[in-house]
């Protein structure tokens, strides 16, 4: 029982630090500025339309969530962050979006077996640091035949080499934890899912982020908005050489990755995986 006891205390210290990972800076704006077209590409990969119960896993501000809602289906938004939901209330309210906000933990979701048509995630379930346990939860609450839709940054990818640059500055991840962007690794995914799932789709796709005029800026807007990066940054806090080594290896990698070159502006192409199954009856 004291293991259990000390295991339970360890989960609830992991998910704490997770909420406040995603409570400071100002992810809502990030993605309502950065990424603003892929909760909606989500949601119409995976058939969301009125008459459907849909679970938006790791909802955040609603990127996902707010489209869904607006084709008629029955929503509910679910992340471990509350502190997000009220701009995405915002949203919703100024879209004439109706949805239900719920603070939840993927790992440990509080809903009943089967109880969505459609259970998704934009970039969301993939932060969950358990793999096995969320990708569990996932087909649970899902209803055989429903549908499970994925969308996250792949390993390969920008956001997944912005997360191998920035690794060297972080805290040691907590036992049994896994990178966020192996989610977006077919072959993991299909693994997590095994054969309760079934009618896979999985198609690596980009989405072109151009709103920086150099390096330097992209750089300094994720330093201010983006949990991840801003927790990288506080681990260091006090080092002013592996800040400044930090510094630059973000710069070198959006300068790596730029295809903007001779337009005046940077111009990214940021992969994903669009994972989309049905769950076997």
């Amino acid at each position: 029982m004291t293991m259990q006891n000390s295991a339970a205390e360890a989960d609830r210290a992991l998910k704490s630090k997770h909420r406040a990972m995603w409570a400071q800076g100002d992810y809502p704006s990030l993605a309502a500025e950065v990424i603003p077209e892929l909760g909606a590409i989500l949601a119409e990969a995976c058939g969301v339309r009125s008459g459907l119960r849909v679970l938006d896993v790791g909802a955040g501000s609603g990127n996902a969530a707010i489209p869904a809602a607006l084709t008629g289906a029955d929503v509910v938004a679910s992340d471990l962050t509350p502190e997000l939901f009220e701009a995405g209330r915002r949203v919703a309210e100024k879209q004439g979006a109706r949805l239900t906000w719920q603070e939840a933990d993927a790992e440990a979701l509080p809903y009943g077996d089967a109880e969505f048509d459609t259970v998704l995630s934009c970039v969301g379930v993939m932060f969950a640091p358990h793999h096995q346990q969320a990708a569990d939860e996932l087909v649970r609450v899902c209803r055989p035949g429903g549908t499970i839709g994925l969308l996250s940054w792949t390993p390969q990818g920008f956001i997944g080499r912005m997360f191998a640059a920035m690794k060297p500055y972080a805290p040691p991840p907590p036992p049994g934890a896994q990178p966020p962007p192996l989610w977006g690794d077919e072959d993991h995914v299909r693994a997590l899912l095994g054969d309760r799932v079934t009618d896979v789709s999985a198609e690596r796709r980009t989405v072109r982020v151009d709103r920086f005029e150099t390096p330097e800026m992209f750089r300094d807007y994720f330093k201010e908005r983006y949990g991840p990066t801003i927790s990288v940054y506080k681990n260091i806090a006090g080092e002013p050489e592996r800040t400044a080594a930090l510094d630059g290896a973000l710069v070198d990698l959006v300068r790596d990755g730029d295809q903007g070159t001779g337009s005046g502006r940077t111009v990214l192409e940021w992969e994903y995986l669009l994972f989309t199954a049905r769950r076997a009856g």
